[in-house]
Parts: structure tokens; C-alpha cells; sequence
């Protein structure tokens, strides 16, 4: 199964400096991508949503490729592969192009808007679904850009675990658990009473 990792960064340009560097990672096998996208929160209050995948061009591409392939078969049954691979291409781009644009993989534009939105203005997201991952490799090239853990689909405790890892902090189940010693109430005193302790 995926997991959905999304991180708070302080500007687009430290999302698109993330993005970058999670290709490299993937490029050296470090992690496995299967989507990445990052959101900003415009000074306005807009959201404006970045994919790192074009699905239109991507499905343009597979689609005139397939078109390619059947109207060449098509076209040796009616002798005339030239044409057919010709009209097979044009035919599956168009389809791959629209079904491209209609097709919605990987992180849920829904969620990155409504994460967008939670945003302070001038801030940004990145989201990474991620198959797999060298975690230790992938914490410490991060580490750098000061990522804050905003969501994710991991387990309570492996949440934990990534968060203290990015940011040193101490988080266990007791530290959620009970308030801080400074916030905590001084022992209960015994209530005063008017009538003297009976013997």
C-alpha cells in the first residue's frame, strides 16, 4: 500500500526545492514515487495547485501510441497500414488526451485543495504518495527544509517516529498523553473544614 506523506514547507520555492530533490532520491532508488504534487497559499487567500505528473500529455502519449499499434493492424486487414497506423494515432491521442484530463490518480486533488486552503498565506505543501522508501536516507536528505508533518496515512506510532525524526523532538503516547510539568496542577490539597477531625 501507498502512504500519503504531506509536509508543511515555508514558501512554493522550498515545495519546488522538495519536489526536486524527492526526484532525485527516486532517481537514485532512494524512493519510489507512484505521485508528488505541492499546493501554495497565495498572498490573496487563492490555493493554486502544482502536479508533478501531466496525465493530459502523458495520456496524450500512451493513447496515440495504442492508436498507433491497432490502426496498423486495422489497416494490414484492409491493406492499407500506412493510413491506419496514421488515423489509429490521431484516434488514441484524442482519447488518451481526454481521458487524461478526466482521469484523477495518486493524491486526491480534493485533498491537496482542502489542505490548501488551511494554509497561512505565502506557505505551501508538498505531497508524496509514496510505494517505497529508504526512510532513514529519505529523513535526512529532507531534514534540511525544515518539513512539518501536516497528514499522512501512516500509524499513530509510526507518525510519531517520523515527526521526532525530522524534528528531534521527544513524542511518545505519555508526552500526548499528559500535559507538560509546567502545566501540570500541583497536588490536590486536602479541603479545609470548619469542623475540628473526629477522634
Amino acid at each position: 500500500m501507498s502512504k500519503l506523506l504531506v509536509f508543511g514547507v515555508d514558501s512554493p520555492a522550498t515545495a519546488e526545492k522538495v519536489l526536486d530533490l524527492a526526484r532525485d532520491l527516486a532517481k537514485q532508488q532512494l524512493l519510489e514515487l507512484a505521485d508528488a504534487a505541492w499546493v501554495e497559499r497565495t498572498q490573496d487567500g487563492g490555493v493554486k495547485l502544482h502536479q508533478s505528473v501531466n496525465l493530459t500529455a502523458m495520456m496524450a502519449g500512451s493513447g496515440a501510441v495504442t492508436g498507433a499499434l491497432w490502426g496498423t493492424l486495422i489497416g494490414l486487414l484492409l491493406l492499407n497500414p500506412l493510413a491506419g497506423a496514421v488515423v489509429g494515432a490521431g484516434v488514441g491521442a484524442g482519447t488518451g488526451a481526454v481521458t487524461g484530463k478526466l482521469t484523477d490518480i495518486g493524491v486526491n486533488d480534493d485533498l491537496i485543495r482542502e489542505i490548501g486552503q488551511t494554509l497561512e498565506p505565502g506557505k505551501a505543501a508538498v505531497f508524496f504518495l509514496a510505494r517505497n522508501a529508504t526512510v532513514d536516507r529519505v529523513i535526512e536528505a529532507i531534514k534540511p527544509y525544515n518539513p512539518k508533518v501536516i497528514q499522512t496515512n501512516l500509524s499513530v506510532d509510526s507518525e510519531k517516529e517520523l515527526i521526532e525524526a525530522l524534528h528531534g523532538e521527544q513524542v511518545g503516547a505519555s508526552s500526548l498523553a499528559q500535559p507538560s510539568s509546567a502545566q501540570q496542577p500541583s497536588s490536590p490539597q486536602p479541603p479545609s473544614s470548619a469542623q475540628p477531625p473526629s477522634s
